[in-house]
């Protein structure tokens, strides 16, 4: 059963920006420029019912389309880094979407995600790094800052549990006030091989 997650698709134009930055650190297993999404809600594994009844929830979303920013890189670090990311700079927008979907997933019944929403694009995962490298790293490309884009819209996506980074599935794409069809392959860097034409 594949794993489910609602995620913003980053524009081909900044995606492209955030592939020039990788490169320079041993430690690091780069993600496909195509699968850089900033993940709303996280769901696991659902069984296909609820998952019907996710997507009509989904699709009941009327909130306007809104500008996001990339600003800074950073690493997830519990004990070791274990992924380098680009910050997003929040927005009442995002946050007010992220705090929708996550009611409608609460209503669901669905597990909570247990992590604090923290808005990010991950564009490296770490294996067994060095932290002087890391922060070398960080130190070089940590100013990085994306141009402003237009978020017209959200997906339902899947990936399948032994493969982290990819490559992700589009389930079903809903529009923001103010998108665009999903037909629109220039806006979203994500796999759009399934879902809605």
């Amino acid at each position: 059963m594949p794993r489910l997650f609602t995620a913003i698709p980053v524009p081909q134009t900044v995606a492209t920006t955030l592939g020039f930055l990788t490169g320079g650190l041993p430690s690091a297993r780069w993600i496909d420029p195509e699968n850089y999404h900033l993940t709303l809600r996280f769901f696991g594994d659902i069984e296909p019912r609820t998952a019907d009844e996710l997507v009509e929830a989904l699709d009941r979303i009327e909130r306007p389309s809104f500008d996001l920013t990339l600003q800074g890189l950073g690493a997830f670090t519990p004990k070791k880094p274990h992924s380098i990311h680009a910050s997003v700079k929040p927005t009442p927008e995002l946050v007010e979407l992220q705090g929708e979907i996550d009611r409608i997933a609460k209503r669901l019944g669905l597990p909570a995600d247990g992590r604090k929403f923290t808005p990010h694009v991950t564009i490296a995962r770490l294996r067994q790094p060095k932290d002087a490298d890391v922060a070398k790293f960080l130190t070089l490309k940590g100013g990085y800052r994306s141009p402003s884009f237009r978020v017209k819209r959200f997906g339902l996506y899947s990936s399948k549990a032994s493969t982290g980074g990819g490559p992700y599935i589009l389930e079903e794409g809903f529009e923001l006030f103010g998108g665009a069809e999903w037909t629109d392959h220039e806006d979203g860097a994500v796999s759009q091989a399934s879902g809605r034409t």
